[in-house]
């Protein structure tokens, strides 16, 4: 999918929480772009009840956000560990990256030990290390490098820890992964939905499942008054590339039986299913057979939502606005198509919307 036809500016970037931009503001205070079809509306986020219709069915990732990021050395080196993703073997997924003197990172294409031709080669990927490269932790702990998690390029590897539980570790020395267009740190309660809820082992999501950041418990309940219904999926969502957009990588999931129902259900019967979120999308189509039927579900999926695949059950997506060049905008255009995220894109640009984890969504519906 060629990106759309327009350029984000950069004072577009939310650099900070809505909460944080006002006296008197909630989560619930960003705007809302509602598209069905090429037709645009503009609202606030608090208005989303009365969008929305007794029958609808909510899906929502309720993963929680890890403090992902943990500093640690690489020889003399500073190096910012990116912890992604637990394998079945007690592995982790990892990115190493470089700290960029302001407070965020950058790939890290220069390793010792790596020639310079081979840097090069892997410059704006974030190699960030080779087989066997080994990250001193804080607290005694040990990181070392074992295989690339995809043929298709080395950012991301597969690593044992030593020394100390990455969950404990993540606690006591990790903060949230935070990207260059954002002001400052914040603390984990920020980057946790309302939604969220902590897993058995410790594991959950790199990065927040932000479309449903704006979510507050009183509009839950709101909701809920009025009818709509909510669905509980988990997506634990790895970390995503700062300087190419790629294709997902293989995430861990499920669906459970009673949210299977609920959806079914809604489909059954005059509701619209609607996925909260990307990472929403991407659990409950998985679990869908060819017959569009949602079953209890769990694993890991490789499922990656494209025009050409289309979508099985959802129908409707409540999403935050994506760089242009990024992968997730092929599943925008399996739900909704092409004509309905170019306009709704040229609208959100003219309209001075906000980009980013801590912006302003886009509801698309039938």
């Amino acid at each position: 999918m060629p990106a759309p036809a327009v350029g984000v500016p950069q004072e577009l970037s939310a650099r900070v929480p809505v909460e944080q931009r006002g006296v008197g503001l909630d989560r619930d205070g960003v705007r809302l772009l509602v598209s069905r079809g090429t037709e645009v509306a503009h609202h606030a986020f608090a208005e989303l009840p009365g969008l929305l219709r007794a029958g609808d069915l909510l899906v929502v990732n309720t993963s929680p956000t890890l403090a992902a990021a943990v500093d640690g050395r690489v020889g003399h080196a500073r190096v910012v560990v990116h912890f992604s993703t637990r394998g079945d073997d007690g592995r982790w997924a990892v990115e190493l990256r470089e700290p960029d003197g302001r407070g965020t990172t950058r790939a890290r294409a220069e390793v010792q030990g790596v020639p310079r031709a081979r840097a090069r080669q892997v410059e704006g990927r974030g190699c960030g290390g080779l087989a066997g490269t080994k990250v001193r932790l804080p607290g005694g702990g040990r990181l070392v490098l074992e295989e690339p998690l995809s043929a298709r390029g080395e950012r991301l590897w597969w690593a044992r820890v030593s020394g100390a539980e990455v969950p404990a570790l993540l606690r006591e020395y990790g903060r949230p992964i935070r990207y260059s267009y954002t002001e400052r740190d914040q603390p984990l309660p920020v980057y946790q939905t309302v939604f969220a809820l902590p897993s058995a082992d410790g594991t959950g999501s790199a990065e927040m499942p932000s479309a449903a950041r704006p979510f507050t418990a009183r509009l839950v309940a709101e909701l809920v008054s009025r009818g709509v219904q909510f669905a509980p999926v988990t997506l634990h969502t790895g970390v995503a590339s700062a300087e190419s957009h790629e294709p997902p990588y293989p995430e861990r999931f499920a669906v459970p039986r009673a949210s299977a129902r609920l959806i079914n259900a809604a489909r059954a019967g005059d509701g619209r299913v609607v996925a909260v979120g990307t990472t929403a999308v991407r659990a409950v189509e998985s679990a869908a057979g060819a017959d569009g039927v949602v079953r209890e579900r769990a694993g890991w999926t490789e499922l990656v939502v494209t025009p050409e695949r289309g979508v099985r059950v959802v129908e409707g997506l409540l999403t935050g606005l994506h760089e242009p060049e990024a992968s997730h905008l092929l599943m925008l255009e399996a739900v909704a198509g092409r004509a309905a995220i170019d306009r709704g894109y040229e609208a959100a640009v003219r309209g001075r919307y906000l980009w980013h984890e801590f912006g302003d969504v886009h509801l698309l519906l039938p």
